[in-house]
């Protein structure tokens, strides 16, 4: 019986389910887990659970966090955690609906999972739409976001032993690019065909993903992907490719009017490119200058996380 309020299911680059609950209103639910340290486990975790919703056209209304904890952490640091928790719901104008804390033998360091509920508003879900070739990308902000920007907060000392203390904290400061919501706003407003965000594996993975959600194939432009120097000069430090690592809080858009689309978003402070096309074969395909990569499927990142245990 519980099927009728089921509408459709989470699937490769749709991190979301949709329901149709007695009101008549559509809700999505998507989880995110982070396995960061300490408070940033807790914030970035609400980020990509938020984000999620947001690629999948729905605002995120409140989130329920489920944390566990190593036997030896202090009482302190939990408070902490729920400290960045409250500042993080806070800056999303979210509530905690609720949660769970235990204590569990194995763990080395805190597992957060988060779990985002919103409330979908229009009569068409993203997912529902179709894409079709010569369709623009547009993407958001900049790759390689919160993987630098992670790696700028954990691996500070090491970092300003090779550069300014400003230029590190400029690194850090990426973090308050997390969110995609304001972007997807827009996006649903000028009806946007789909929406994917960026996250773990980088925009290689994301451009792949989209593939994978569109049906088809597409052609991207490197040097079109935005990137900031601090991102290039943390990865060039930790021997990375930028393209390759963590970069939540950018967000990939297909849409008929790429560039009224990247105006729009221009126009309300959002950094915004169009950085390729669909195409109407099944080749994802990656070209800079007289080069062509072809993307395959992603491995899972594991880079990063070896470099923040070290």
């Amino acid at each position: 019986k519980n099927q009728e309020y089921f509408i459709e299911g989470a699937d490769i680059g749709m991190d979301c389910a949709l329901l149709q609950l007695n009101s008549g209103r559509v809700s999505m639910a998507t989880a995110s887990v982070s396995d960061e340290k300490g408070e940033k486990a807790v914030s970035h975790g609400i980020h990509r659970a938020v984000n999620n919703l947001a690629a999948g056209g729905t605002a995120a209304r409140a989130v329920q966090l489920h944390i566990m904890l190593p036997e030896r952490m202090r009482e302190i640091a939990l408070r902490r955690m729920m400290e960045a928790a409250a500042a993080t719901v806070r800056d999303l104008n979210i509530v905690i609906s609720g949660g769970h804390t235990e204590v569990l033998a194995r763990l080395k360091k805190p597992l957060v999972s988060v779990t985002a509920i919103g409330e979908y508003s229009g009569e068409q879900s993203v997912k529902e739409k179709s894409c079709q070739p010569g369709q623009d990308i547009v993407m958001t902000k900049w790759t390689g976001l919160s993987g630098s920007a992670l790696l700028a907060a954990e691996k500070e000392d090491e970092l300003k032993k090779r550069y300014p203390e400003y230029f590190v904290k400029s690194a850090q400061a990426l973090e308050k690019y997390y969110s995609v919501m304001p972007e997807a706003e827009i996006a649903m407003q000028e009806g946007v065909t789909v929406m994917h965000d960026v996250a773990g594996g980088g925009i290689y993975r994301a451009l792949w993903e989209l593939g994978e959600k569109c049906q088809s194939g597409l052609q991207v432009y490197l040097k079109k992907i935005p990137i900031k120097q601090e991102t290039v000069e943390v990865c060039e430090f930790f021997h990375l490719n930028p393209y390759e690592i963590r970069s939540d809080g950018a967000l990939l858009m297909v849409t008929d009017r790429g560039k009224e689309l990247v105006s729009k978003l221009e126009l309300a402070g959002i950094h915004a490119v169009q950085i390729g096309t669909l195409t109407d074969s099944r080749d994802r395909v990656i070209v800079n200058e007289e080069e062509q990569r072809f993307l395959e499927m992603p491995r899972t990142e594991q880079v990063i996380s070896e470099i923040l245990d070290s």
